[in-house]
């Protein structure tokens, strides 16, 4: 069995020798499109400051002080922010900061802790 790329049910089955269905969203999928979007996400990976890859519910620490629209102070420097959702666009970091609330942040401002 393999699991469908569309909605992750761990239900699919073949259908032929190289096309797969899934039961509960009635996707049809190939392998070779389950190669492609593999290959895909490992390209759009975000990563921190040193590298690492950064993933839904990490830790983080902002690396320098952030000037935030708005707010009479900045996010400073050593701030450690708890489980963030990562996203796609220029700010790839959605969270919650302290004092702050919700806000996006930039991958390359930040390191995993």
């Amino acid at each position: 069995m393999e699991n469908c790329p569309q909605c992750k049910s761990p239900y699919g089955y073949p259908l032929n020798d190289s096309i797969y269905a899934c039961p509960e969203c009635n996707h049809e999928w190939s392998l070779n499109d389950v190669e492609a979007v593999t290959e895909q996400e490992e390209n759009t990976k975000i990563l921190d400051v040193n590298g690492a890859v950064l993933s839904d519910g990490d830790s983080v620490i902002v690396i320098k002080d952030l000037p935030v629209k708005g707010a009479p102070k900045p996010v400073k420097a050593g701030t450690k922010v708890k489980n963030i959702r990562l996203t796609d666009g220029e700010h790839n970091i959605d969270c919650k900061i302290t004092g702050f609330g919700a806000m996006g942040l930039k991958s390359e401002f930040v390191k995993k802790a």
